[in-house]
């Protein structure tokens, strides 16, 4: 990306977006007036229930970065380019939905397409996110096969018993995640009298094979997971397995409850056998532990009589490290950059990048985390307006994102959403040493 796009981007986020925001909320209002002059009809056909549906979502998505030059991860990141002080990243992406209901059968596809532009390469991806084919021959018997997302566990931002999902994105944890292949099988009985409502097993069965699941964990493996749910005293609880050889044999529980009509509380954990946990120290070298890792979370959800919605999350990572840990990576990277510079050979650099993309670079790669975000539905009565703020810190070396945030549903089929905030951080921090300052990113989406 040169100068040009970058000074036009700054200048759409700075004064013609905040512009069109304006001008959207004035067309909804005005939408309002007339829809309460229109006559209202009522058509059969649009409550019958069709044996197919088709629907999806086409998104534009660009991003502004505010480069950190001091951090750790902008010199690993951009030391071979020139110094910057933003750089941009244009995302485009179609998913479709498709579902197909005949008798007891049901055939669901899930697609997702990707267009991506940013200062490292240019790509466009096609992936099946779910396709899977579901027989229920009975209220309690169900069948499935196929590419399936399971979505386990009660936490928002995470899901440490989640063992057949894929790892969420905190900053946007209610994003579509491709699923795996599996097989699986759910039996539900509910009883009429007692503390007992409800109980349901869910047997699964993952294969790990080259070209089937092969980032499941090591290949050669048929895996095998189960959930025992039960709705016991209006509490929901699951307990969780997973076994086999492509990871190492884990248990989960998790449980919700709702304490009073508008207060949700929620808790998850797990436990992981034999996890092996690589580490770098200062000076590069790799060391390598093996443990019984437990993770937990805990959270509850509040909504406030003004319709404020409350999610607050405490998330324990067993796998994870150390504030020292993180700080000894980091400093890696710093004797690799003056290496580069003194020698211009990237070697250690390039090591440090393969941490960064196995280890160190996940989701929340540290031990102790806490997010909060608060949303308020039509403030001041603006309908089609809801306003946010979300807070992801590391409670232990107390640094932190915050990510204000405005959404507009106001016409039909389209989502605005429009937010951006600072990274916080001392030096050595997790947050402190991302080669962002800031982050600012609008998203237009259109529902079909």
């Amino acid at each position: 990306m040169g100068k040009a796009p970058n000074l036009w981007f700054k200048r759409f986020f700075c004064m013609w977006l905040p512009c069109l925001m304006l001008i959207l909320i004035y067309y909804s209002l005005f939408a309002i007036h007339l829809s309460f002059c229109e006559e209202y009809k009522f058509d059969v056909s649009e409550i019958e229930k069709k044996p197919y549906h088709i629907g999806g979502y086409l998104e534009f998505y660009p991003i502004l970065f505010g480069l950190d030059k001091t951090s750790a991860l902008y010199k690993l990141n951009f030391y071979d380019r020139d110094k910057e002080s933003t750089t941009e990243q244009y995302n485009g992406t179609l998913q479709l939905e498709a579902s197909l209901e005949k008798g007891i059968s049901k055939l669901y596809v899930k697609t997702y397409t990707n267009y991506l532009n940013s200062y490292q390469y240019e790509t466009t991806k096609f992936k099946i996110f779910e396709g899977n084919l579901s027989v229920k021959p009975s209220s309690s018997w169900i069948f499935e096969t196929g590419k399936k997302t399971m979505s386990w566990g009660k936490g928002y931002a995470w899901n440490p018993a989640a063992f057949l999902d894929r790892t969420k994105d905190p900053n946007d944890p209610e994003l579509s995640r491709e699923g795996f292949i599996l097989a699986s099988m759910d039996f539900t009985k509910s009883f009429a009298g007692g503390n007992l409502k409800t109980f349901s097993f869910t047997p699964v069965v993952i294969p790990a094979y080259s070209g089937v699941n092969d980032d499941f964990g090591e290949v050669g493996h048929l895996n095998f997971a189960s959930k025992f749910y039960f709705l016991f005293h209006d509490t929901d609880i699951d307990f969780m397995l997973l076994t086999g050889g492509s990871r190492t044999t884990r248990y989960g529980i998790d449980l919700s409850k709702n304490i009073l009509t508008n207060l949700e509380v929620h808790g998850e954990c797990s436990l992981i056998n034999g996890y092996k946990k690589t580490k770098v120290d200062s000076s590069g070298n790799t060391s390598q532990s093996t443990y019984n890792a437990f993770n937990y979370l805990v959270g509850l959800r509040y909504l406030s009589q003004k319709d404020t919605t409350f999610i607050l999350e405490y998330y324990h990572n067993g796998t994870g490290y150390t504030p020292n840990e993180m700080r000894d990576y980091f400093s890696f990277i710093e004797k690799a950059y003056e290496i580069y510079n003194a020698t211009g050979n990237p070697g250690m650099l390039n090591k440090a990048t393969n941490f960064a993309q196995n280890i160190y670079g996940r989701a929340n790669p540290g031990k102790n985390y806490l997010y909060l975000r608060i949303l308020q539905k039509d403030p001041f009565d603006i309908l089609y307006v809801t306003p946010a703020i979300t807070m992801l810190a590391n409670s232990d070396d107390k640094s932190f994102s915050l990510m204000p945030e405005i959404v507009y549903t106001g016409i039909t089929n389209f989502e605005f959403r429009l937010r951006g905030g600072p990274i916080v951080g001392k030096s050595g921090s997790e947050y402190g040493e991302k080669q962002n300052d800031y982050r600012i990113d609008f998203r237009i989406r259109y529902y079909f």
